[in-house]
């Protein structure tokens, strides 16, 4: 018995004194990372003048490229308005009615454009003054393989809002060829 004992006991200081061996001799697992992020990223040499006539043009079309929503300045046409004469492609138009005379019932109708002299009317709200005076509507733009707005030459142009049943005069704004950034996914060609 006693035989077994000191057997066990060896074998285990073999595993013991292997272990800490196979410990010792691992690599570390992680690695040193240089700290740049307090320092400059630019080599050391000048910067040649073709170098800087490419940074110059990126930061120009940066600057170019940079998009601020216009001001807001409710166009007007009896009681309906919409927040601006001049949108880009993702942005969303505010029609905002308000004061509908009782009897004042009808249509709001937007027309994109076809060419420099026809249109084609993209959506319709009805409005009834008996029921609702006042009311908003948001309206966006968005390409439709089902409608037929395949790119965004479709959008692009002069709009017209035509309010039927009214003798109201009609509204336009215009839809740029510029793009809201982060919505240009939306307005790659459907068909």
């Amino acid at each position: 018995m006693n035989k077994n004992v000191i057997i066990s006991i060896g074998i285990g200081i073999i595993i013991i004194v292997v272990g800490i061996i196979a410990i010792t001799n691992q690599e570390p697992s992680t690695m040193e990372v240089e700290d740049t992020l307090n320092k400059e990223l630019l080599p050391n040499e000048e910067i040649t003048p073709e170098v800087q006539e490419k940074l110059d043009e990126i930061e120009k079309i940066n600057l170019e490229n940079e998009y601020s929503p216009k001001d807001r300045e409710w166009i007007t046409s009896g009681p309906f308005q919409i927040d601006r004469s001049e949108y880009v492609l993702g942005e969303k138009i505010f029609l905002r009615i308000g004061g509908l005379g009782y009897d004042e019932k009808g249509q709001v109708a937007f027309l994109r454009p076809l060419n420099t002299t026809h249109y084609s009317v993209y959506l319709t709200i009805p409005f009834d003054g008996a029921e609702k005076t006042t009311f908003n509507y948001y309206l966006e733009p968005q390409l439709s393989k089902t409608r037929g707005y395949c790119t965004i030459e479709d959008f692009i142009g002069d709009w017209r809002v035509v309010f039927r049943g009214t003798e109201y005069p009609n509204l336009e704004f215009k839809i740029t060829e510029q793009i809201l950034p982060g919505s240009e996914s939306n307005f790659e060609p459907v068909c």
